[in-house]
C-alpha cells in the first residue's frame, strides 16, 4: 500500500506535501458557547497530523455575528479570544508535517442558530433542520440580503481569513458548497435577485469572486486560499443542476477567472460516482481541473483505494479528501500504508449527535479500538 499514488509526496502550492491525503471538513459542534476551540478539538485535529494526513481542513468556522453562525457550539474566527484558541490547535498540528486550513462559512438560510436568517432571496429552504447538529423543525423564511448585508458578509470572510493567518493556519477554504450561503447565491432556484448578484452564472458567482479577491489582497502571497463547491445540499441530497455539465463548465470558467489556489469538489451523499459524474469519465472535478489547471481536491468515498487511484490517475483530482473513515480512525493513513487494522466507521458515531465526545463514547462502547 505504501506505493499507492495517494500516499506519494507531491509539490503543491510550492510546498512539499508528505502525501495526497486531505481530512475533509466535518462539523463537530464541540466548541464552547462563545465559539472557542477547545483542548478536545486540539487533540482531535492534531491526531490527524500524527496519523499521517498531508492536509487537514477544519469544520466550518463562522465569520461574523450578523447571521453567519450555523449552530450552537460552532467555532468562530471573529474575536481575539477565538484567534488565540485556534492558535493552540495549529501549533499542535504543526508538530507534524501536515498543513491545516480553516474552512470559513456562512450558513445563510440554513442557519440552525437563529430564526432571523439571511439569504440571496427570501425563499424558505426545503427540508428540516439536522437533529445531530442540534436543529429541530422547519427552516424559517430568510431575509433577502440588501447590499449592506452583502458587504458586511464579504468583509466577514476577508476578516476571517486574516484572523486565520494570525492563528497560524496555512490557508483557508471558502465554503461555497452544500447549500450554505455562498452556494445559495450560486443556485438559480435559490437566487432570484435582479441586481448584479443574480441572473447569469457570472453574476451569481460574483460574490465569491469578490471574497477571493478581497482575501488575496489582504493576506500574504503564500497563504493558501481555496474554494469548496458542490451540487448536492445538506437539506436536498438529490439536487443536481438542471443543465448538468453546461453549468459545470460555466462555473469552471468563473473559478478560472477568480484564481483560487485550489478547488474542493464535495459530494453530499458520500459517493463520488453517484453524485459527481455527467457521463463516461467526466466528473465535476475533472471539468474544473481541465478548465482551470488549479489543484483539485476530490471527495466521496475515497477510503476505497481503487476509487482513489482512478481519481488521481485519470485526471479528476490532485488530492483526495477522506471524511468518515478519518473520523473513525485519525490514523487511517499510517495504518492503511502499513496494513494495520482500522477502526471502522459506524453511523452511531454521528447520531444522535455529532460531537467529539459522542464519537469517542461510541468507539468505547462498541470496543472498536480493539476490533
Amino acid at each position: 500500500m505504501k506505493h499507492h499514488p495517494i500516499f506519494q509526496n507531491t509539490i503543491t502550492w510550492k510546498k512539499e506535501l508528505i502525501n495526497r491525503t486531505v481530512v475533509a471538513p466535518m462539523s463537530r459542534v464541540s466548541a464552547t458557547a462563545e465559539g472557542l476551540a477547545t483542548d478536545e478539538m486540539k487533540d482531535y485535529y492534531s491526531a490527524f497530523a500524527i496519523g499521517g494526513f498531508g492536509v487537514i481542513i477544519t469544520e466550518g468556522i463562522y465569520t461574523d455575528v450578523y447571521g453567519s453562525q450555523s449552530y450552537n457550539n460552532q467555532p468562530a474566527l471573529v474575536t481575539d479570544a477565538q484567534i488565540n484558541s485556534w492558535e493552540k490547535v495549529t501549533r499542535a498540528v504543526h508538530q507534524s508535517p501536515a498543513l491545516i486550513f480553516a474552512q470559513l462559512m456562512h450558513a445563510g438560510a440554513l442557519s440552525q442558530y437563529s430564526e432571523e436568517t439571511l439569504a440571496p432571496s427570501a425563499l424558505k429552504p426545503i427540508g428540516i433542520k439536522m437533529p445531530s447538529f442540534g436543529g429541530e423543525g422547519a427552516f424559517p423564511i430568510p431575509k433577502e440580503m440588501d447590499l449592506t448585508d452583502i458587504e458586511r458578509m464579504k468583509q466577514g470572510f476577508v476578516s476571517g481569513a486574516v484572523k486565520a493567518y494570525k492563528a497560524g493556519f496555512d490557508g483557508v477554504e471558502i465554503h461555497g458548497a452544500n447549500g450554505y450561503l455562498l452556494d445559495q447565491f450560486l443556485t438559480p432556484e435559490l437566487n432570484r435577485r435582479i441586481d448584479h448578484y443574480g441572473g447569469t452564472m457570472q453574476n451569481r458567482f460574483r460574490v465569491i469572486a469578490e471574497i477571493i479577491a478581497g482575501i488575496k489582497a489582504t493576506v500574504p502571497e503564500d497563504f493558501i486560499v481555496g474554494l469548496r463547491v458542490s451540487e448536492g445540499k445538506v437539506n436536498d441530497l438529490t439536487y443536481r443542476w438542471a443543465q448538468g455539465i453546461e453549468t459545470a463548465k460555466e462555473l469552471a470558467a468563473e473559478i478560472k477567472m477568480s484564481k483560487p489556489d485550489f478547488v474542493h469538489v464535495a459530494v453530499q451523499t458520500g459517493e463520488w460516482e453517484r453524485d459527481s459524474f455527467y457521463g463516461e469519465g467526466v466528473s465535476l472535478a475533472s471539468v474544473i481541473r481541465q478548465a482551470t489547471s488549479i489543484p483539485v481536491i476530490a471527495n466521496g468515498g475515497f477510503h476505497n483505494l481503487d476509487k482513489a487511484e482512478v481519481a488521481l490517475k485519470n485526471g479528476h483530482a490532485t488530492l483526495i479528501a477522506i471524511g468518515k473513515a478519518a473520523l473513525a480512525d485519525p490514523h487511517w493513513v499510517m495504518k492503511t500504508m502499513n496494513g494495520l487494522p482500522l477502526i471502522p466507521f459506524h453511523r452511531e458515531m454521528l447520531w444522535p449527535e455529532a460531537t467529539l465526545n459522542h464519537t469517542r463514547k461510541i468507539v468505547k462502547e462498541l470496543n472498536l479500538e480493539h476490533s
